[in-house]
Formats: structure tokens, C-alpha cells, sequence
């Protein structure tokens, strides 16, 4: 029998700060060093007033977000790693992936 009542927070995510490391090339889509965006609440993305993020940036980091939102076991490769480079090798904008928080959820709202 199952003690966890629907209404009660069930699971915990990280949530992720991506932000702009070093740029080791030209910077064409305007990023610069300290620039980040944010997913918290399991999908939200919020990037900060007045700034952007390159989508191209934004799709290389994109499928390491749900491993590193997640308590992965300590010799996991994404417990170690955190570094993402954007696929523009002109660019060669390296961008580091932080948790920054947790968010207590219940799987039940989730799909």
C-alpha cells in the first residue's frame, strides 16, 4: 500500500541554471560571458529581462537538462560533467550547467 497521498509533493527536481562560461571564438549571436537562462518547476524557462539565449546554445544544452534536474548516483558521468559546448565551432560558446535549487513536485501533474 502506497503512503503518498496525491495531494503531497511525491518527487524532487533540481532546478538548472545554464550560463555562458567562456566564448573561445567570436561571439555572432551576441552572447557574452555571465549571460544564462534558467528551468525551474521541471519546465519553466525563464531568461532574464532585456537579455536573450541563442537558440542553437539553448538546443545543445537542452538534452542534458532532465539528467542534471535529477539525483543521478554519484559515479554517473552527469553527476562529474557540466559543460556543453554550442555546435557553431565559429563560435565555440561554452556555457556550464548548475543546479540552483530544488522544487518539490507530485508526479501526478507531471506527464
Amino acid at each position: 500500500m502506497d503512503d503518498t497521498s496525491p495531494s503531497q509533493p511525491d518527487m524532487e527536481l533540481f532546478d538548472i541554471r545554464v550560463t555562458v562560461e567562456r566564448i573561445e571564438g567570436r561571439s555572432v549571436c551576441g552572447l557574452q560571458v555571465g549571460d544564462y537562462f534558467e528551468v525551474t518547476n521541471s519546465n519553466e524557462l525563464r531568461i532574464p529581462e532585456k537579455q536573450h539565449f541563442c537558440i542553437y546554445a539553448l538546443q545543445a544544452v537542452m538534452p542534458m537538462i532532465p539528467a542534471k534536474q535529477r539525483k543521478l548516483p554519484e559515479g554517473d558521468w552527469m553527476e562529474k560533467d557540466s559543460l556543453v559546448c554550442c555546435p557553431d565551432p565559429d563560435e565555440r560558446v561554452v556555457m556550464r550547467i548548475d543546479r540552483i535549487g530544488t522544487t518539490q513536485l507530485r508526479s501526478t501533474d507531471l506527464t
